[in-house]
């Protein structure tokens, strides 16, 4: 097993402590007897248990979907999340192409979805868009969508100019969690941050659980804006979206977050539940509602 520096870190912390029980241990015995060895040996058993549970953890079984465990209940809200590389020469028309066409769609009140936003890449894959659409309504919505828009002329002829400025494309659908406020679109100026985590398969509940939590040590900014988990496309996906006024603006939100009791053990316990992690800083595009 490989393991990251900051798991690394952790897990010398924690083989620290061991260390301390296990002298402590043999102090007792030489002091106090056998009874304080007994003692201060169970209290070495639990911290050596507790190193265990980075690297090993069980699944509960569950007899509900996760889902109806963690997606918001009084809703029906289905996002796309959609990947474009362009060709870096195409970059500027692609932008111009998409704002000739999304706002229409999402202005038109009989096609029942949002864009939610929309960005380039800024750190992160270059010569890359982001689109996010909400679906008001759920998979029926979806198909809805899909459907007109394949007897909409002027699509048709987007999606034709499209695949001359494309590398490669992907998209994911997801649904948003429940502890996550709806995003809403916002003025600007702002940068935002995709970070997206790849998850061992069957830890998204014990993922949900700390995050309910740790969202509300995430809020005196008003940086969080959605917070959502994969249904179809890659699995075990989580992407949480961020805004900040700027890089700096930032990195000092991300430190004071280590000021609030708590957030340690919500990154000690959630960082061995990931396989892998990636940041993008973004622009919005023009035509973005979150700006």
């Amino acid at each position: 097993m490989v393991l990251t520096p900051v798991c690394g870190k952790m897990a010398a912390r924690v083989l620290g402590r061991v260390a301390k029980g296990l002298n402590r241990t043999r102090n007792g015995l030489r002091e106090n007897g056998q009874v304080t060895v007994v003692v201060r040996s169970l209290s070495a058993q639990r911290e050596d248990s507790w190193f265990k549970s980075l690297f090993v953890r069980k699944v509960d079984p569950r007899k509900d979907a996760h889902s109806h465990l963690l997606a918001k209940k009084e809703d029906n809200n289905l996002y796309k999340i959609q990947f474009h590389n362009v060709k870096p020469e195409c970059l500027d028309a692609y932008n111009d192409l998409c704002a000739d066409i999304f706002p229409s769609i999402h202005a038109d009140p009989e096609y029942p979805c949002e864009l939610v936003g929309t960005w380039n890449t800024w750190y992160g894959e270059q010569d890359q868009a982001v689109h996010l659409w909400r679906y008001r309504g759920g998979y029926p919505a979806l198909t809805e969508v899909m459907n007109k828009l394949r007897q909409n002329e002027r699509f048709t002829d987007y999606r034709k100019q499209r695949g001359t400025m494309l590398l490669s494309r992907r998209n994911q659908l997801l649904l948003e969690f429940s502890f996550w406020n709806e995003p809403v679109p916002r003025p600007g100026p702002n940068i935002y941050e995709l970070r997206s985590y790849q998850l061992r398969p069957g830890t998204m509940i014990e993922w949900g659980n700390y995050w309910a939590r740790a969202i509300n040590f995430r809020q005196q900014n008003h940086e969080a804006v959605g917070g959502f988990f994969s249904q179809i496309g890659s699995l075990y996906t989580v992407h949480h979206l961020w805004a900040y006024k700027d890089l700096q603006s930032r990195e000092d939100t991300r430190n004071s977050a280590w000021q609030h009791d708590g957030w340690d053990e919500v990154v000690y316990y959630t960082v061995p539940l990931i396989q892998h992690m990636e940041s993008r800083i973004m622009i919005p595009m023009k035509n973005s509602p979150l700006k």
